[in-house]
């Protein structure tokens, strides 16, 4: 272990805003400046991220609340690994980047289920640690729902039409607006190309490196 641990940042963002993109070529970026990185994304690869896995393909049917009882226990597991768990990587000074957390359980599940009650069971959890930041994407729904439809073959449940994908977006939304002041969360236009999108993405975390380095 080390002194000073490691950032732990977040990239969020519709399906289809290129967000799963931005956040390997973050993870690069930071590699090449000399800090070791873990990447990582949620659901996890645990036995219970397959379980949920199935279910967002349209496996198993689930009710949202169990969905999202799912993606807080993922959750703990993903911070509290022994092995390679964000608290445990944090803590050896490496940095973590993660494609999803908790701002996609406000946004998804809470579409469908009380939104607060989702919001409190993460945020109350001792265990899943607050991001130093938050990425978040920010791209129109259509242009995310045309992304996919030409990318994908099979889509998952909240991927099936751009008015789904809407409604997501107005539930970040209230999301972000319940985390204001408590949180470091920063937009960043997702409308561009992909070198301008990640010129961006690393000016921001050059910023919070900067300001805690």
């Amino acid at each position: 272990m080390t002194d000073q641990r490691g950032f732990f940042i977040v990239l969020e963002g519709l399906d289809g805003s290129g967000k799963s993109t931005q956040a390997k070529l973050l993870a690069e970026y930071l590699r090449a400046k000399g800090r070791q990185v873990l990447l990582t994304a949620e659901p996890t690869d645990s036995c219970v991220g397959r379980i949920i896995r199935e279910t967002l393909g349209g496996g198993v049917p689930r009710a949202p609340e169990e969905l999202a009882a799912l993606f807080l226990a993922d959750r703990i597991r993903h911070n509290t690994d022994p092995e390679n768990g964000i608290r445990r990587v944090l803590a050896s000074g490496s940095d973590v980047v993660c494609d999803r957390y908790y701002y996609s359980s406000f946004a998804y599940q809470g579409m469908e289920t009380d939104p607060e009650w989702v919001a409190r069971m993460n945020l109350d959890c001792p265990v899943v640690r607050k991001p130093d930041l938050c990425i978040f994407y920010d791209l129109d729904p259509e242009t995310c729902f045309g992304h996919l439809r030409g990318s994908r073959e099979h889509f998952e449940i909240f991927e099936r039409d751009a008015a789904l994908i809407e409604k997501t977006r107005e539930q970040f939304e209230k999301a972000f607006a319940l985390l204001k002041g408590r949180e470091n969360i920063v937009r960043i236009d997702a409308g561009r190309s992909i070198g301008e999108v990640a010129a961006d993405t690393q000016k921001t975390v050059d910023g919070l490196l900067g300001q805690n380095g």
